[in-house]
């Protein structure tokens, strides 16, 4: 029996410090890679061209949105598609099992789940709420979807999904003026996002998976919460167990401290702006009514 043949496709936007790492740990044992880039001005494009990666070009608005498009407008072949970030790898141990999985593919499940393993600044982040996380990346294509939302986009499948035991790898080398300013992005994204219901993605449910369970209540218990940006650095460094990753884990709790304090703020400043056109349109109305 003929194995099911695997896809790999990775977004870049000049991602030189990561991506030799990212395909090297997939070159050899997949059978073609596409790399969608928006644009890169260094020498990604001439790594993954090294690496005999199928290089496209296209305008990038935001993740879904683009990982969609490659879904629908490149000629990929694979039965099997695995999504990875620039800056993520796949350690040997992940590689033999899926490579056992696809081996021994008989129809049973169209994606596994996968535990996403953080390394942040040299270190792994074991507690702060962070690990283990469960993502869904390998996905059978021919049913697999991207939901359509401005942020924490999720892959999706038509069908039954089962779980890897070995961990994808997550180290993003970049400084933290880059973590900021990315950050300042995605705040921006979610504040435009709030009140937006699941939709057709990843629906909303308490005692659902992991996933449906994060989602429930990012939708419907913490945008009522008061002083969320210090609770949150409170339930991962204190309840999540986030002293126990030491001065790393004091960092990156207080950073995403922050984070949901851009989020906080955005959101206010979208709903002040909100209320303000609606007091003018509502004087001007009456000023118009008055003439």
């Amino acid at each position: 029996m003929i194995p099911p043949t695997l896809s790999v496709l990775v977004l870049t936007h000049n991602e030189q410090l990561h991506i030799e790492r990212c395909l090297s740990s997939v070159a050899g044992w997949v059978d073609e890679i596409f790399v969608v880039d928006s644009f890169s001005i260094d020498r990604t494009l001439e790594i993954a061209r090294s690496f005999g990666a199928h290089v496209v070009q296209h305008e990038f608005r935001y993740h879904a949105e683009q990982k969609n498009w490659a879904l629908r407008n490149l000629p990929i072949t694979g039965d099997w598609l695995l999504l990875l970030d620039a800056d993520e790898w796949v350690p040997a141990e992940l590689r033999d099992e899926i490579l056992e999985r696809l081996r021994a593919d008989t129809g049973q499940y169209d994606g596994y789940w996968m535990r996403y393993r953080l390394i942040f600044y040299g270190r792994w982040i074991r507690h702060c709420g962070w690990y283990p996380t469960w993502i869904l990346r390998l996905v059978r294509r021919s049913n697999a979807r991207i939901e359509d939302r401005l942020l924490d986009e999720h892959a999706l499948v038509d069908g039954n999904t089962g779980r890897l035991q070995h961990d994808l790898i997550h180290e993003n080398k970049r400084d933290m003026a880059d973590w900021i300013a990315k950050h300042n992005r995605y705040s921006s994204r979610a504040a435009a996002m709030t009140g937006e219901c699941s939709g057709a993605g990843i629906q909303s449910k308490f005692f659902g998976n992991q996933a449906q369970r994060k989602r429930y209540i990012k939708e419907k218990i913490w945008p009522h919460l008061p002083g969320r940006a210090l609770l949150y650095f409170l339930y991962l460094y204190v309840l999540r167990l986030g002293f126990l990753d030491g001065q790393h884990g004091l960092v990156f709790c207080a950073m995403r401290g922050v984070f949901e304090q851009f989020n906080t703020a955005k959101t206010w400043e979208l709903r002040y702006l909100s209320r303000a056109c609606a007091s003018r349109a509502e004087e001007q109305t009456h000023s118009a009514s008055c003439d």
